[in-house]
């Protein structure tokens, strides 16, 4: 059992989503940065979408009331037991009777906790994903709290042996890792302030040249009004060549809709299922855990490529992942 002593700014029991149901209205949800969410996993021997907690600007602090494998990824928060910083992007042993907490960094906005066997909660509509407007998913649906006790799932069939290892590791330490992590080079390109690449949206050429322009060539700030549902920006404001009328249509993370204020909004995780403002672009998947990094106040750009390029790097983000997977998995067989 893992007990919330703090609950953090915004932590949620997160996994990849709640899928085949947009035709009813209800949205997918699910991790912002789902690379994250699935190295997390990948780390501590479980599957993919295995339900996990998602931290957000300000972590919790956690009692572990038994031993536990752990992995903590994503950007902006340090990991503290005992005063001591616990490495991300690897397993890390935590003994029973330690207490995690969390600081801030200044880059980053949303950091991943995994435990071997995932968290134990109802599934609704087969996804663990917390959806806090409904009040469905993850933790009685709703943000931890304190006081709150987290049940773990039953440990994985094959086990890291580096499990066995740390475990013993961990008898002169609260707790204890391995001396090698994920690769930074198999990584998003996490920064403060990025460019996103996108391609065209649906409305791309019904917007003026001069608004095109700006789109490819200024930043644009990230609004404090921003959420999981989607990162509302300030900036030099987006005009169409007229107005028109839309029907309503499907939407998907990555949109970037404007409305007729002329600031543009990056839908995410929480989106509504479909939209009626016009679309001037689409970020592409891969970029996804980055935008879900960033801060509000923080500022973006995008760059324009093709679809080809975009499917080339989901690609690419995918076999880093199996190549996670392909090397853990000699670990075990050692």
């Amino acid at each position: 059992m893992i007990r919330v002593l703090h609950s953090g700014m915004l932590t949620t029991i997160q996994d990849l989503g709640r899928f085949g149901f947009q035709k009813y209205g209800v949205i997918v949800s699910g991790a912002m940065d789902a690379f994250a969410l699935k190295v997390a996993n990948v780390l501590v021997g479980n599957r993919e979408n295995t339900a996990a907690l998602e931290m957000t600007l300000l972590g919790p602090s956690l009692l572990f009331e038994e031993d536990c494998l752990i992995a903590i990824t994503g950007f902006g928060m340090t990991g503290m037991i005992d005063d001591r910083v616990v490495p991300t992007w690897r397993p890390v042993y935590v003994r029973a009777g330690s207490t995690l907490t969390f600081k801030s960094t200044t880059d980053g906005c949303r950091a991943y906790l995994a435990v071997e066997g995932g968290f134990r909660v109802p599934m609704v509509m087969n996804s663990a994903s917390t959806y806090l407007k409904a009040a469905i998913g993850g933790y009685e649906g709703r943000a931890l709290r304190q006081g709150d006790v987290l049940q773990m799932g039953d440990a994985v069939e094959r086990p890291l042996i580096a499990k066995g290892t740390l475990s013993v590791m961990a008898r002169e330490s609260r707790f204890a890792y391995p001396n090698w992590s994920v690769s930074k080079d198999m990584l998003p390109r996490y920064q403060g302030n990025p460019v996103l690449r996108v391609i065209p949206g649906g409305q791309f050429e019904d917007f003026t040249e001069a608004s095109r322009k700006v789109l490819l060539g200024e930043r644009f700030e990230v609004s404090s009004r921003s959420d999981r549902m989607g990162y509302r920006l300030s900036g030099p404001s987006l005009e169409l060549t007229e107005q028109v009328e839309l029907i309503s249509e499907a939407v998907t993370a990555g949109t970037v809709q404007v409305p007729s204020d002329g600031n543009p909004i990056i839908l995410l995780a929480d989106r509504q299922t479909i939209g009626g403002y016009p679309k001037i672009a689409q970020v592409i998947q891969a970029d996804l855990p980055i935008i879900a990094q960033v801060r509000p106040g923080q500022r973006v750009g995008f760059e324009l490529v093709t679809l080809d390029q975009a499917q080339r790097w989901l690609r690419e983000q995918h076999q880093n992942i199996n190549r996670l997977k392909a090397s853990l998995k000699h670990l075990s067989e050692r």
